[in-house]
C-alpha cells in the first residue's frame, strides 16, 4: 500500500492531520494505496510556498520558464508507460488509451504552452500620432486549479502549463479519486529542480481542500474543471472576492447524423465518441440524432457494432471499456438506466453491469448502453449521465434538430455529420455549444479556445485565451 504525499514548497510531506484516505482501484473494487486527508492548514502553507516563491518565478525570463517546463515534459515522456500504467489503475480506463492519448496529451500541453510564451505578443496603438498606447500582460500571482478524475494528468498539466508558462505559482488541486498521477508529477518536478513554491500540490477532498482554495484571500484566481454544482458553488464563494474564474463543466452533447454524411467514417467515429474513456469524457456524444430516412440503418449498424465492443481487465491490450471510475459513480449510471426504463425507453443493447471474473471480480463495470424510444426532453436525454449510455432519435428537418440540441441546460461540444458545406455552416452557427466538430470528433488544435456556453462553463481555454486568463492586462499610454 504506497502513500502519496502533498507536495509543498519543492516537498514531499503528509497532511498535517496526519490522517489519510483510501485510493480505490475500481477495476478491483479494493484501496491500492492511501492519500493525505489534507485541509486548510496544508493549503495555507501551499499558498505561503506560492507567495514567496512568486516574485522571483514571475521575473524569469519567459525562455528559462520554457526551460523548465520542457525538462518537466521530458520527464513524463520518459516514464509514459509507468505514467499510463498508473492511470489505468486509477481511472480504469484501458492502459492502451492511457498510452495512447492521456498522457502523450500531458507531454503536449506543456511543450505547447512553453512555446507559446516565448511567442506571446502585445499590443500596440499609436493615437493620432501623439501618443503611444501599448498592453502589459503580467502574471497575477498565486493561482488555484481544480482538476477532474475522467482525464487526470492530461487535464492537470492542461490547467497548471499555461499558469506556469504565464509566470504564476499555483496551489493544484488533483480528484481525490485519481491522484496518482499527480503525485508522480511532484516527484518529477523534483527532479527537473523547478524551484521550491512554483508548484504545490494538496491532495484531500473537495469541500475541505478545494473550498480552501478558493476561498484563500491570496489565491487571485480559480481554473476549475468538473461538475457544474461543483462550478455553482465556486462561483458563489469566489465572485464577490472579485476573483478571475475559468469554469469548465458539465456537457449532454448532440451528435446531428444527416443522412448525406460519409457513412463509414461517421460510423467508426460516432462509437468512439459515444464510448471511449467508459464515455467519462465531457466531449462525449450523449444525445445521438439520426435523419429519419437513414434511422433504421444507423440504428441496425450502431448497435451492431457497440455489441462487439468488449468491457474488460482496463490492462488487457484488446480491452475497448474498462472499469466505470467509482463505486458511487457506478451507482450513478446505474440509476439513470434505470430511470431511462422508467420514462418508456428501450435498451436495445447493453444496460447491465458485468460481473468479471478473476482480478477484477469485484470492480464496477457497466456494458455499452443504447436507448431509444425517449422524448428529446426527458429527464435522462436532458441531465448528464457520464458514462457509457447513449440516447438515439430520429428527425425530420434541420429546425427540429436544432431545437433538440439545444433543449439542454448545457453547451459545451456538438458534432455535425453532413457533406453539406452549407448546411454544416448553417447549423453550426445556430447550435448553442462553444465547440462544433463537424465530419470528426475530439479533434483538438491547442491554440484555440475551449469552453462552453450556458451552465457548460464560463471562459475559455487553451492558446491566448489560457494565457491572457493567467494574466492582468494594463494598458500604459505614453504622451509622444
Amino acid at each position: 500500500m504506497k502513500y502519496l504525499q502533498n507536495y509543498i514548497n519543492g516537498e514531499l510531506t503528509d497532511a498535517a492531520s496526519g490522517n489519510w484516505l483510501d485510493n480505490f482501484n475500481p477495476a478491483t473494487g479494493e484501496a491500492y494505496s492511501y492519500i493525505p486527508d489534507s485541509g486548510s492548514g496544508d493549503v495555507a502553507l501551499a499558498v505561503e510556498a506560492a507567495q514567496k516563491a512568486f516574485p522571483e518565478w514571475a521575473a524569469t525570463p519567459p525562455s528559462q520558464r520554457a526551460e523548465m517546463m520542457r525538462r518537466i515534459a521530458d520527464l513524463i515522456s520518459k516514464n509514459l508507460t509507468e505514467l499510463a500504467k498508473a492511470e489505468s489503475v486509477d481511472q480504469g480506463k484501458p492502459a492502451s488509451l492511457a498510452t495512447r492519448v492521456d498522457i502523450p496529451r500531458a507531454v503536449s500541453n506543456f511543450r505547447f504552452f512553453a512555446s507559446a510564451i516565448e511567442q506571446f505578443a502585445t499590443e500596440a496603438h499609436i493615437t493620432n500620432y501623439t501618443t503611444i498606447n501599448y498592453t502589459l500582460r503580467q502574471p497575477l500571482g498565486v493561482v488555484g486549479t481544480i482538476s477532474p478524475w475522467n482525464l487526470p494528468l492530461y487535464l492537470f498539466t492542461w490547467k497548471i502549463a499555461p499558469a506556469l508558462a504565464a509566470g504564476n505559482t499555483i496551489v493544484a488541486k488533483p480528484s481525490e479519486i485519481t491522484p496518482m498521477t499527480a503525485f508522480m508529477l511532484s516527484e518529477f518536478c523534483i527532479e527537473a529542480g523547478l524551484p521550491a513554491g512554483v508548484l504545490n500540490i494538496v491532495h484531500g477532498l473537495g469541500p475541505k481542500v478545494g473550498q480552501a482554495i478558493v476561498e484563500h484571500p491570496d489565491v487571485k484566481a480559480i481554473s476549475f474543471t468538473g461538475g457544474t454544482k461543483t462550478g455553482r458553488q465556486i462561483s458563489k464563494t469566489a465572485a464577490p472576492m472579485f476573483k478571475k474564474l475559468s469554469l469548465e463543466m458539465g456537457g449532454k452533447n448532440p451528435n446531428i447524423i444527416f443522412a448525406d454524411c460519409n457513412w463509414e467514417r461517421m460510423m467508426k467515429t460516432t462509437v468512439q465518441s459515444s464510448f471511449q474513456n467508459q464515455g467519462e469524457i465531457c466531449l462525449c456524444g450523449s444525445r445521438i440524432f439520426v435523419e429519419r430516412s437513414a434511422y433504421d440503418r444507423f440504428k441496425s449498424e450502431f448497435v451492431g457494432m457497440t455489441k462487439k465492443l468488449k468491457v474488460g481487465d482496463p490492462e488487457a491490450a484488446d480491452t475497448d471499456l474498462g472499469a466505470i471510475v467509482s463505486q458511487q459513480h457506478f451507482e450513478k449510471v446505474m440509476s439513470y438506466i434505470a430511470l431511462a426504463k422508467k420514462e418508456d425507453g428501450t435498451v436495445l443493447c447493453g444496460g447491465n453491469a458485468v460481473e468479471m471474473n478473476g482480478r477484477c471480480a469485484n470492480g464496477w463495470f457497466i456494458e455499452p448502453t443504447v436507448i431509444e424510444g425517449l422524448p428529446h426532453n426527458c429527464r435522462t436525454n436532458l441531465e448528464e449521465i457520464f458514462g457509457p449510455v447513449v440516447t438515439i432519435m430520429p428527425f425530420d428537418s434541420e429546425e427540429e434538430v436544432i431545437g433538440y440540441a439545444n433543449a439542454t441546460e448545457y453547451g459545451l461540444s456538438a458534432t455535425i455529420w453532413t457533406e453539406n458545406l452549407t448546411r454544416a455552416h448553417r447549423v453550426a452557427a445556430r447550435v448553442q455549444s462553444g465547440i462544433i466538430w463537424v465530419n470528426c470528433w475530439l479533434v483538438r488544435d491547442l491554440r484555440t479556445p475551449f469552453g462552453g456556453m450556458k451552465n457548460s462553463g464560463v471562459g475559455r481555454e487553451g492558446g491566448n485565451e489560457a494565457l491572457r486568463f493567467f494574466t492582468e492586462a494594463k494598458n500604459v499610454c505614453v504622451k509622444l
